[in-house]
């Protein structure tokens, strides 16, 4: 065979796998995570106060229980 040959088909190779890479649809991609975060942010933001008295009622129940050990 002949270098271009080889060359070109070791081009088409590796065409072909980087439309595999390209058409892999699994994992989570981009818009997805952002979609995610947007709408955590969004939850913390609507239950803010809620959140802060949760986490308050927590730290000092660990406080109280921590000084009697």
């Amino acid at each position: 065979m002949k270098k271009l040959d080889l060359w070109i088909i070791r081009s088409r190779i590796r065409f072909g796998q980087a439309m595999d890479v390209l058409g892999n649809e699994k994992g989570i991609g981009t818009v997805e995570m952002i979609l995610i975060l947007v709408v955590l942010i969004g939850l913390v933001l609507i239950f803010k106060e809620k959140l802060n008295a949760l986490v308050g009622d927590i730290f000092k129940t660990i406080s109280s229980k921590s000084k009697s050990v």
